[in-house]
């Protein structure tokens, strides 16, 4: 019986792109075997320099295909090219991040001699790779998510086998193709495209693994870290239902562009996409009015087309689950601007004004082009709202009074506070990690690399 093969398709008109043939048990042994054995065989670790050369040659080898990415990127997930063209400029400058880091990565000294104990003795620490690498991306930053996962690797020296999301596969298989281009020695970074589920659960839970890098759902995530083995070091990045909040000083002229960039940026399919907007009611009609007609401005499209700025689902399967959850909240007595469907794969940007608290658009991540509104009375009011879910990422206010910006970024339960911006801001260096069901460990290419390393203790006795 032959391997099965992977169909990946468009995301915008479901059109075939190619197929892709899919691992079995079989492969995947020997693609463990494999990178373990690179990883026990300590003589041969590629050395500082020589990663640093292949991400150099790597970052340019993606430079020089910037275009054929930024296209394929808007083809098999459905960004908007113009955007698929910022998240290729990203992944160029975190490969090139990585091999920055490494000038200065190293380990400090231990302080002896402090009691009579430690005396006539000098220790330092070393950083080492943790082991092989499991990583497994998502489907909505094809590209950049992987060069988050793969680039740390090949920075810390650890074997890397990833496993991008099904739909959005070929991203990383050229990227995984530039890397041995760039000098990479086989063994060192290997894709895996399981034939089923359960093949990944094998793959993240084997005793070899060293380190899971997920990416995705909390449900699947947080299955997997219960499975582990022994020993295995995990990092979970999950998503939220992120909120903003609006306070009464704002000048609204300024703040309706960044908010619906955050909210409808890649169709809403971000973790920490705008979605709940707590709104202060002496600014609310005004708000509603200029926001709702942003919104509906927005284009919607091909996302190979440049004047695209929301693109489709996923899969038509989405789309339905987001159309089924806001005329769910319509039928507890929201108020919808916009909404409806472009096509089979796409949705028009919609708002809904005070859709009910136990609502799913209201409770849990639409991943869709949504955004809701729910007017409130004073900033204490607004914070507990936003605080009141059991997912925590990154959250924002907008506000010119200086005391209120503090009163709030001390007081909102997220990882970050972003004031006066979206809550979908990001920078590739910045440490990035969800609370509580949001997420594990932290993300963002240098700690990725600490969470990547293992140091070692050297204790010289004199």
């Amino acid at each position: 019986m032959g391997l099965m093969m992977i169909d990946v398709v468009q995301a915008f008109d479901r059109s075939p792109i190619t197929s892709l043939q899919a691992d079995d048990a079989t492969l995947l042994e020997k693609k463990l075997a494999i990178a373990f054995g690179r990883f026990k065989d300590r003589e041969n670790w590629l050395k500082p320099y020589q990663r640093i050369e292949i991400l150099h040659r790597l970052a340019t080898l993606v430079q020089s295909q910037r275009e054929d990415f930024g296209r394929l990127i808007a083809r098999e997930g459905g960004k908007p090219r113009t955007d698929a063209l910022i998240e290729t400029d990203r992944a160029i400058d975190g490969i090139r991040s990585a091999a920055d880091l490494l000038r200065t990565w190293a380990g400090h000294e231990i302080p002896m001699g402090l009691t009579a104990a430690s005396t006539d003795r000098r220790a330092w620490t070393l950083p080492e790779p943790i082991g092989v690498v499991a990583a497994i991306a998502a489907f909505n930053h094809p590209l950049n998510l992987v060069v988050h996962q793969i680039a740390p690797a090949i920075a810390t020296g650890c074997p890397i086998i990833i496993k991008p999301a099904s739909s959005t596969p070929l991203n990383c298989v050229e990227l995984v193709r530039l890397v041995h281009e760039a000098g990479m020695p086989e063994g060192w970074v290997q894709t895996f495209l399981p034939e089923d589920r359960g093949l990944a659960e094998t793959f993240a839970t084997d005793p070899r693994i060293a380190f899971l890098s997920f990416i995705g759902s909390a449900k699947v995530g947080w299955q997997l870290r219960s499975k582990l083995a022994p020993g295995t070091r995990c990092a979970l990045e999950h998503g939220g239902v992120a909120p903003l909040i609006v306070d009464k000083t704002v000048d609204l002229e300024r703040i309706i562009e960044p908010i619906a960039k955050g909210g409808y940026y890649h169709a809403g399919q971000v973790c920490v996409s705008v979605q709940r907007i707590y709104l202060h009611s002496k600014v609310q009609d005004e708000f509603i009015d200029r926001f709702t007609a942003r919104v509906a401005a927005l284009r919607n499209g091909d996302p190979l087309l440049a004047e695209t700025e929301v693109g489709p689902l996923i899969t038509p399967r989405e789309a339905d689950r987001v159309e089924q959850w806001i005329n769910e909240a319509i039928a507890g007595g929201a108020k919808l601007f916009g909404g409806g469907r472009f096509s089979e794969t796409t949705l028009t940007p919609a708002v809904l004004v005070s859709p009910p608290k136990n609502a799913k658009v209201s409770t849990l991540e639409v991943f869709g082009p949504l955004t809701c509104i729910f007017p409130s009375d004073t900033l204490d009011e607004a914070i507990a709202e936003a605080n009141s879910l059991p997912v925590a990422f990154q959250s924002s206010i907008f506000t010119q009074d200086l005391q209120a910006a503090f009163h709030a970024a001390e007081r909102l339960d997220a990882s970050a506070v972003m004031i006066n911006d979206h809550t979908a801001f990001r920078t590739d260096w910045m440490p990035f990690a969800g609370r509580h069901e949001s997420g594990y460990g932290i993300g963002g290419i240098p700690y990725t690399m600490r969470e990547m390393t293992a140091e070692k203790m050297v204790v010289f006795r004199l």
